[in-house]
């Protein structure tokens, strides 16, 4: 409860930059006196890159420097006054909780650019001569740590499905229970180490700053405002539209160490050069360069290969992405096939997730070797290279299909049942009765066999 007001508290604060980008940090240590009161000073503005680097100095001058890094894909202040208490059976940000009220240093960050995040573990390899170390669910387990030099471990935690608050809660308790798997394995090998938690960009949870928040029934009952997305991408042949695409996240990452976040250079600042896209009427390319994104990957051109064709099993046209094809510093190509993204020509293709992992609705297939080195995340991902009117997205052809597993479910059980009742109601028929009956006081009745 106490970090729910904190975090209550610090929202009101803020409110007059709740529309700059930002995202809430989280730094504790088992190192003594790392940062004192005079941090609170802070709270209540956008933490700038300097700013973030002065306060992260106290973690480079302890004689023993391990540093944990825990990256998310998205994280914002109301995550933590809409999902801290307890939601049915999850428990969300318990761990967290603890950590920071038991560490012996703590510092709270409410709002930190999120600019400064992106290049965050480029400056801490830059400060210290680190032994980096990317962890996941597995190998946390079997960690062993040289304490003869400096390390820094980095952890991506999964990224955060939010179809409802359900969904939204287990995934930030499963994350909150790696973070505490992982410093307790530390702290059981005796090991002093700071950590941080924070996501390369803000989420998009919708709230009213003006109103204290001091419940969770109360936050629930809050009339939400409408957050407008940001705009697609719309490429033109020169007069017309004939491209859009759309994410509400785009994300790399290579060699499972270097994350790019594509997001705010497509969709916001619109930093990416589509001039090489092509359009015609059965091939479309899609083409997105980005130059100067970091150290060790200076460009970055992306192609999305759709065509469009006539069917005649379905007797119309349809149109396909066929492959995503991802070029590194104008060398090698890593090629991905696509399954299952397509949709009639006159509509556009609307899936919740898209990337190489095989959890997601469409998935990316590595075509060789260079792709297999490639991870690609894009949710509320959707594109259109085709019969574009009016510069808007068309009806959408979703991945998810009419018949879910819980259809299914419903339509056998009904069809038992309907059986079933079918079974009793014909045996009922079948039933007939005498059509002689015994008088006690009469004769005994005979039926003769031939009857």
């Amino acid at each position: 409860m106490a970090l729910i007001r904190l975090f209550c508290s610090l929202g009101m604060l803020i409110k007059l930059t709740l529309a700059v980008d930002h995202v809430p940090v989280l730094l504790w240590s088992t190192h003594s006196s790392l940062w004192n009161s005079e941090a609170t000073l802070h709270e209540g503005h956008i933490i700038s890159k300097q700013e973030l680097h002065m306060l992260l100095q106290p973690v480079f001058t302890q004689d023993s420097k391990n540093l944990v890094l825990f990256l998310q894909d998205t994280l914002s202040i109301d995550d933590f006054t809409r999902n801290s208490e307890s939601y049915e059976n999850e428990k969300p940000f318990h761990n967290i909780q603890e950590l920071l009220h038991s560490s012996s240093s703590s510092l709270v960050l409410s709002a930190v650019d999120s600019q400064a995040i992106s290049h965050l573990l480029d400056y801490l390899q830059e400060s210290v001569d680190w032994k980096l170390t990317n962890l996941d669910e597995v190998e946390i387990s079997k960690l062993e740590v040289d304490t003869s030099k400096p390390n820094i471990f980095v952890v991506k935690l999964q990224p955060i499905k939010r179809l409802n608050g359900i969904s939204t809660a287990k995934a930030f308790t499963e994350n909150d229970k790696i973070i505490g798997r992982l410093t307790t394995i530390l702290q059981e090998q005796g090991i002093q180490f700071s950590a941080i938690y924070t996501a390369m960009r803000p989420s998009s949870v919708p709230t009213r700053p003006d109103v204290v928040l001091e419940s969770r029934r109360q936050l629930m009952a809050v009339e939400a405002t409408v957050t407008v997305p940001d705009p697609p991408l719309n490429v033109t042949n020169g007069t017309n539209t004939c491209i859009l695409f759309y994410a509400s996240n785009f994300s790399l990452t290579a060699n499972n160490s270097i994350h790019v976040d594509l997001t705010n250079l497509t969709f916001v600042s619109r930093k990416v050069n589509f001039t090489s896209s092509v359009c015609s009427a059965t091939n479309t390319t899609l083409s997105l360069d980005y130059t100067g994104l970091l150290d060790g990957l200076n460009s970055l051109e992306i192609r999305f290969l759709m065509t469009n064709k006539f069917y005649t099993g379905s007797a119309r046209n349809w149109f396909t992405l066929d492959s995503v094809e991802i070029v590194h510093d104008n060398q090698k190509t890593a090629k991905f096939n696509v399954s299952i993204i397509s949709a009639p020509a006159e509509y556009s293709f609307h899936c919740q997730l898209v990337g190489t992992s095989s959890l997601y609705g469409a998935k990316l297939i590595p075509a060789n070797n260079e792709a297999k080195s490639w991870d690609v995340y894009l949710s509320e991902f959707q594109i259109q290279g085709f019969n574009i009117k009016s510069n808007l997205f068309s009806y959408a052809s979703d991945c998810t299909s009419f018949f879910s597993p819980g259809i299914w479910m419903g339509l056998v059980t009904s069809i038992v049942l309907l059986w079933i009742l079918t079974y009793g109601i014909h045996m009922i028929m079948q039933l007939t009765t005498n059509s002689r009956f015994d008088d006690p006081k009469g004769q005994s009745l005979s039926v003769p066999q031939t009857e």
